[in-house]
C-alpha cells in the first residue's frame, strides 16, 4: 500500500529490532515499519540526530523506555517531522543519582565481561514477575543483548545517564500521542506515564493488565492492537 505511512520503531536497552517483531510483522498493512538503532553513540542527542539522517522526512515513532528518551529528544530536534507519537514504558524524568549509581556498576560489570549475568540480574525488573520463568522471552531478551554487546551497552547506559529532562517540553508537542505502560512496570511504573499523559495536550494513556516493562514482547497482541487504532484513528 502506497498511503502507508512511516513508523519508526526505537527499542529500549540492551535491545534490537527483535523487541518489535510483532508489531513490525502485524502492522504492516497499515504502516512501514522501520526499526532505529540505537547502538552507535552514547548520547541521546547523537542517536535522535542518525535516527533523523535516516528517517523519511514525516513519520510516526514509537520508542520504548531507552527509546523514548530518543523520542523525545526527536522532538526536540525535529518537531515537525513527527506526525504522530507513541511513548512506551518510559519517563520524561532525567535520571536520579542514585539510579546513575546503578548504571555506572552495570558497565563495571560488563566490562569485565558479565553481560549476560547483568542481563539475568535484571530480567526481574524487566518482565512481569510471572513471566521470568518463560524460556522464549527470557532468551529473546539475552540474545538481543549480546547483538548490542558490551560496548553498545556501554554507550546506551551512558546515553541514559546524561539524559535531560524531557518534562519541561510535553506541552508543546502537538500530534497525536498514545502513552502506554505495563500496569506492573517497575521500571517506570504507571504515574511517570500518567505524568506525561498529562503534560502532553490530548494524550491518550493506556495501561495493560498483567504486564511489566517490556510490553511489546510481553503482551505484543494487545500492543499492536493499541498502535493500530493510534495509526489509524489518532
Amino acid at each position: 500500500m502506497s498511503d502507508r505511512i512511516p513508523l519508526i520503531l526505537l527499542p529500549g536497552m540492551p535491545l534490537d529490532a527483535a523487541l518489535w517483531e510483532h508489531q513490525t510483522n502485524h502492522l504492516a498493512d497499515v504502516a512501514a515499519p522501520a526499526v532505529g538503532d540505537l547502538t552507535g553513540h552514547d548520547s541521546v542527542g547523537a542517536l535522535a540526530a542518525a535516527v533523523l539522517a535516516g528517517a523519511p522526512g514525516r513519520f510516526a515513532l514509537a520508542g520504548l523506555s531507552m527509546g523514548g528518551y530518543v523520542a523525545f529528544e526527536i522532538l526536540r530536534q525535529a518537531p515537525e517531522r513527527v506526525a504522530k507519537l507513541a511513548l512506551l514504558d518510559t519517563s520524561a524524568r532525567p535520571d536520579t543519582p542514585e539510579q546513575t549509581a546503578t548504571r555506572q556498576d552495570a558497565v563495571r560489570l560488563v566490562g569485565q565481561g558479565r553481560l549476560r549475568q547483568v542481563v539475568a540480574a535484571g530480567m526481574p525488573r524487566l518482565v512481569h514477575p510471572d513471566r521470568t520463568g518463560e524460556a522464549a522471552l527470557v532468551d529473546s531478551v539475552q540474545a538481543q543483548a549480546q547483538r548490542v554487546g558490551p560496548d553498545g551497552y556501554a554507550r546506551q547506559q551512558t546515553a541514559i545517564m546524561n539524559r535531560p529532562d524531557s518534562r519541561p517540553g510535553l506541552g508543546g508537542i502537538a500530534c497525536p500521542t498514545l502513552v502506554l505502560c505495563g500496569r506492573q512496570d517497575a521500571i517506570t511504573p504507571p504515574a511517570l506515564h500518567e505524568e506525561i499523559a498529562e503534560g502532553i495536550p490530548g494524550a491518550r494513556l493506556a495501561l495493560i493488565e498483567d504486564c511489566g516493562h517490556l510490553s511489546a514482547m510481553e503482551r505484543p497482541r494487545a500492543v499492536t492492537a493499541l498502535l493500530r487504532q493510534w495509526l489509524l484513528y489518532a
